[in-house]
């Protein structure tokens, strides 16, 4: 198959039912920030915003394609109706659907995610799909992210044929239970060239509670991969890049967050979107926190994804202390 695809996706596609609710309350405990409601109640809630084919891999090709870059999603679905609204998304997103496997007797996977201020909590489920690598011929990049623990074999397949395809590129942002394989698909880290977490993904990857950026950086280099990315909330990204540490600033909010779901996913997508692009990293990153800034104005993972103009605009009108800097 000849090289059709800038970016390919791989990664499990879902069904979000945002429920905002309007009762409850939130509490700090040992374990961290928890939400609570009465036992027993019927609860009350404002509304619900569903939201069809999200997931990590498919909320990033979304990404990359208003970005200008032609996309396709390796994901599996169910018959149904459920199914039928992702295909749809998709292709009103110009998401190549040409990859996509559908299984009788199998639910699309829906998920129900409890809005609660401008946090979430979700209820997931991931069915149990038969997960096999299909043809994807030779990308300029394969953007892996979350499957769930039924996939461990695909990720061997993955593996394999990255070293079988050595000028495709890999892009690697781990779900839960990616990290929990830590060991298993260690072949797999030697063949990415990026790989991207958050601060606390990091510390459980390398079994730390060490919080030392540039230890997590190195940790997770020896990995493998080439380039990493941790981004750190408030404090930005750092990025370990030509042997130097490098520290992005978060872009500024133009008005108080509204639903923080997507924003790792747009910070990602936009970085690699801008590698498939012909950027340089240090270029790349200065425009990946302006999508997840505007992603978190809106409901979902999607609606708020920019185009390549609007990236554009925000990023000449950025604050002069918006700048990539050495992180010593």
């Amino acid at each position: 198959m000849e090289n059709s695809f800038d970016i390919i996706g791989i990664g499990d596609t879902v069904i979000d039912a945002f429920i905002k609710l309007n009762t409850g309350h939130t509490q700090e405990t040992a374990v961290g920030t928890e939400l609570c409601m009465p036992y027993g109640a019927k609860v009350p809630y404002d509304s619900v915003t569903v939201v069809p084919a999200v997931g990590n891999s498919a909320n990033a090709m979304v990404s990359a394609s208003r970005l200008g870059i032609k996309t396709a999603l390796v994901t599996f679905l169910g018959k149904d109706k459920h199914a039928k609204e992702c295909l749809e998304r998709l292709e009103q997103e110009k998401v190549g659907t040409d990859f996509i496997t559908q299984e009788e007797g199998k639910p699309t996977n829906y998920h129900y995610v409890l809005w609660y201020g401008d946090d979430r909590t979700i209820l997931i489920k991931h069915a149990d799909f038969i997960s096999k690598l299909p043809n994807i011929g030779n990308p300029k990049w394969i953007y892996l992210s979350s499957l769930g623990a039924h996939t461990k074999d695909l990720h061997f397949e993955i593996a394999e044929y990255m070293k079988s395809h050595p000028d495709v590129k890999l892009a690697f942002q781990p779900g839960t239970f990616q990290l929990e394989l830590k060991n298993e698909i260690a072949d797999l880290y030697k063949e990415v060239n990026v790989l991207c977490m958050n601060k606390e993904e990091a510390e459980e990857l390398l079994g730390t509670e060490d919080g030392d950026i540039k230890k997590l950086l190195d940790g997770l280099q020896a990995l493998g991969p080439e380039t990493v990315i941790i981004t750190d909330g408030a404090n930005g990204a750092y990025l370990r890049y030509d042997h130097q540490y490098l520290n992005m600033p978060v872009y500024p909010d133009i008005a108080k967050p509204f639903e923080r779901t997507g924003a790792g996913d747009a910070f990602f997508s936009t970085f690699i979107a801008y590698l498939a692009k012909g950027y340089d990293e240090p270029e790349a990153i200065k425009r990946a926190p302006i999508n997840s800034m505007n992603v978190v104005q809106h409901i979902g993972a999607q609606e708020g994804l920019l185009s390549e103009e609007k990236i554009e605009e925000y990023l000449k009108s950025a604050p002069e202390n918006y700048r990539l800097k050495i992180f010593e």
